[in-house]
């Protein structure tokens, strides 16, 4: 009885963990996009047109956080409400389901002989009430914490009425933790660029969520003893270290002087808008203006965008985990030995899935640039960061997202729906598809270099 409930609930083909996410994804963008045509979600009480609502509930859905309308002006509250649900529903949603496919995948590669098409006689019922049962209370502790950090602080620092600091406090700590980017504010947070604990716990809680549940869930069951993390929680942590001090180094670096973004901050601002911007580097929120960065400044930014959050998050790009075996298999090769790290080997299947997911999401990021110009007049920097924006849900733009025509604004809903499903599902059905070969063709080595 319990095999037939699961095969109900998730059917028993290869791809279905990614059938389900689709399926989920598709079903919430449609309600979330018919709520928000109703007039009661405009602050003028009319229609907003189809494009704006689709726009609107695509990028809170895949928690990218780009607009072509402003969020605190032009939805009422209702409005509001719909778009921080949608958030919750997809960053919550997409990392429950996450940590579904990794479980499943995880329990593929550890029994021998079992498909996973066969998800019946791969996944205990209780194994589901477990995962889901994790991620739902991990994500409530933290939106509470930081909920109550955040409406103290406009109601203590701000001094924003109570009531107002509740909505506040409530919005900012869902859309942060779901690294989703939307904020009740027309400038973002430029109005908290040198606020420490506003910028601070907004970062945090951009962090908490773009590292994903399985690293989570290893700091939490063993918050002192490093040696017995996982390989996965290992790397993640490594690799998302080294990105955001190599980033912030590079923002002080190259916008140290620009009186546009940095320059005009002390010593002790510009380190501390320095380090919340390139922690926004998987969440559309900014405390200073990007479309004035420098270009280095900019390329590094797109880069930082494309290599995205943790694996099992509500964060995009193609994960820091993917960035890592890349470069520990380009270090192999260098050294003729195998691709390791933290004593420990990685399997070779690990390494050409990490590179088809780079390439398709390479692949994808061009194709969507190259649209994008040809829709209207954008440097090739502009569209490229606004592309990778999109297709790693990032949220950061140059200011051009409110120039973009009907044609514009269609090809970023692709790139926001790819950049949230692909990495995932594609990983996923790589994953099922491998199997042992009956037999091989004869080799031969073609020219390298």
């Amino acid at each position: 009885m319990r095999r037939d409930l699961v095969r109900r609930l998730f059917g028993s083909r290869a791809s279905t963990p990614a059938r389900l996410l689709v399926a989920l994804f598709v079903g919430i963008l449609a309600a979330g996009t018919i709520s928000l045509m109703l007039p009661v979600a405009t602050s003028a009480e009319s229609n907003a047109p189809f494009m704006a609502a689709l726009f609107t509930a695509t990028s809170a859905v895949s928690v990218t956080g780009l607009i072509v309308v402003d969020t605190p002006t032009y939805w009422s509250g209702f409005g509001q409400v719909v778009i921080l649900t949608l958030a919750q529903l997809g960053g919550l949603g997409i990392i429950t389901l996450g940590s579904l496919a990794g479980l499943l995948v995880s329990r593929r590669i550890g029994l021998r002989g079992r498909r996973l098409a066969q998800i019946e006689s791969g996944l205990e019922l209780g194994d589901v009430r477990r995962v889901i049962y994790g991620v739902l209370t991990t994500a409530a502790v933290v939106e509470l914490v930081l909920f109550a950090l955040l409406t103290g602080a406009f109601l203590i620092r701000h001094e924003e009425s109570f009531g107002r600091a509740l909505v506040l406090g409530g919005f900012h700590a869902i859309s942060a933790f779901n690294n989703a980017g939307f904020t009740l504010y027309s400038d973002n947070l430029a109005g908290f660029v040198s606020d420490p604990f506003v910028s601070g716990v907004i970062a945090i809680a951009v962090l908490l969520g773009g590292i994903g549940f399985p690293v989570l869930a290893d700091l939490r069951n063993q918050p002192r003893r490093p040696r017995r993390w996982s390989l996965h929680t290992k790397l993640t942590l490594t690799v998302v270290g080294a990105i955001l001090s190599v980033s912030t180094l590079m923002y002080l670096f190259f916008e140290w002087t620009n009186p546009d973004t940095l320059g005009g901050l002390d010593t002790r601002g510009k380190v501390l808008a320095a380090g919340f911007n390139t922690t926004m580097r998987t969440a559309g929120f900014s405390s200073i203006d990007f479309g004035a960065l420098n270009e280095t400044t900019q390329l590094a930014t797109i880069i930082s965008m494309f290599i995205g959050g943790g694996s099992g998050s509500a964060a995009g790009g193609i994960k820091v985990t993917t960035l890592a075996l890349l470069v520990l298999a380009v270090y192999a090769e260098y050294r003729g030995d195998d691709v390791r790290a933290f004593g420990r080997r990685m399997p070779y299947g690990a390494v050409r899935q990490a590179l088809a997911v780079a390439l398709t999401s390479a692949l994808a990021l061009l194709v969507g640039t190259m649209l994008l110009l040809a829709t209207g007049p954008f440097t090739l920097t502009d569209a490229l960061f606004e592309a990778t924006s999109a297709a790693s849900i990032v949220g950061l733009s140059t200011g051009i997202t409110s120039e973009l025509n009907t044609a514009g604004e269609a090809i970023l809903i692709v790139l926001m729906i790819m950049g949230r499903l692909g990495p995932l599902t594609v990983g996923t059905a790589l994953i099922l598809r491998e199997r042992e070969r009956l037999y091989r063709f004869p080799e031969e080595r073609p020219i390298v270099g």
